[in-house]
């Protein structure tokens, strides 16, 4: 069974995935709009496609709520899992997620601080949410399937 989603294009991207695994023709945006169309796998589910970067940074966006601005998801980040994240790999992970239409982006009020430039903030679509759901489960699954003999061997010498 296929299914098509039309989608609009702010900005040139070079190749678009909308975090589903989908068969057809792969296309290169331009500004406009496009159809892409996708196939169901046979279990019925659709699969969507989350890194752990992109994991971290959508659950950070999902803590920080109404002020998810690229600045505040890094200090977030850093502050809570001791890990440095270089802006480019956290705009890279921002675009590459509003690509796919697990996150949308709409611009705050500009600032004199900011030279006039507007924040640019981010929040979950219906369809991150469903992402971050799919990606909780299936950690979950994967973790119930370990067998309890493992935990209970001695991990004192770690």
């Amino acid at each position: 069974m296929f299914h098509c989603v039309r989608l609009k294009f702010r900005n040139n991207l070079s190749l678009v995935r909308i975090g589903l695994f989908y068969i057809g023709t792969t296309i290169t945006p331009t500004f406009g709009e496009y159809t892409v169309c996708y196939e169901r796998l046979s279990t019925g589910r659709v699969y969507y496609q989350l890194g752990e970067f992109e994991e971290i940074v959508i659950l950070t966006v999902g803590i920080l709520n109404n002020a998810a601005y690229s600045v505040a998801i890094k200090d977030e980040i850093e502050s809570r899992l001791t890990r440095t994240v270089s802006m480019g790999a956290l705009h890279t992970a921002l675009g590459r997620m509003e690509g796919k239409g697990y996150l949308k982006s709409y611009a705050g009020k500009s600032t004199e601080e900011r030279a006039g430039r507007p924040r640019r903030y981010f929040e979950i679509t219906a369809l991150g949410k469903k992402a971050i759901q799919y990606a909780k489960d299936t950690r979950d699954e994967l973790w119930r399937a370990i067998p309890e003999t493992i935990w209970q061997s001695n991990l004192a010498g770690i």
